[in-house]
């Protein structure tokens, strides 16, 4: 799966902040299709992940109408990114 989204900052407490990118609503959809009852804790699925020349593994989270992907800090250094700006995303459920 690929698609193009901006990365935004959530931040809970002053001092924990996290930064995100959504899928697209569509894709989530499909996820969930695919998906069914296999989620793990808190609805997580495992995916790989490519943005720009970096891959790593993590999960994806149900949010509103949607998942979100926690982009990590090494990774927007490593592609020289900054909330606000648009990433392409590679994804590929692990478990399915």
């Amino acid at each position: 799966m690929e698609f193009d989204a901006p990365l935004w900052l959530w931040s809970a407490r002053r001092t924990d902040a996290w930064t995100f990118v959504s899928l697209p609503t569509a894709l989530a959809d499909d996820v969930l299709d695919l998906v069914g009852d296999g989620a793990r804790g808190f609805g997580s699925v495992r995916v790989d992940v490519t943005v720009g020349a970096t891959t790593w593994r993590t999960s994806i989270f149900p949010s509103t109408d949607t998942y979100v992907l926690p982009v990590k800090k090494a990774v927007r250094r490593a592609e020289d990114l900054d909330v606000g700006d648009t990433v392409h995303v590679r994804l590929t459920l692990v478990d399915f």
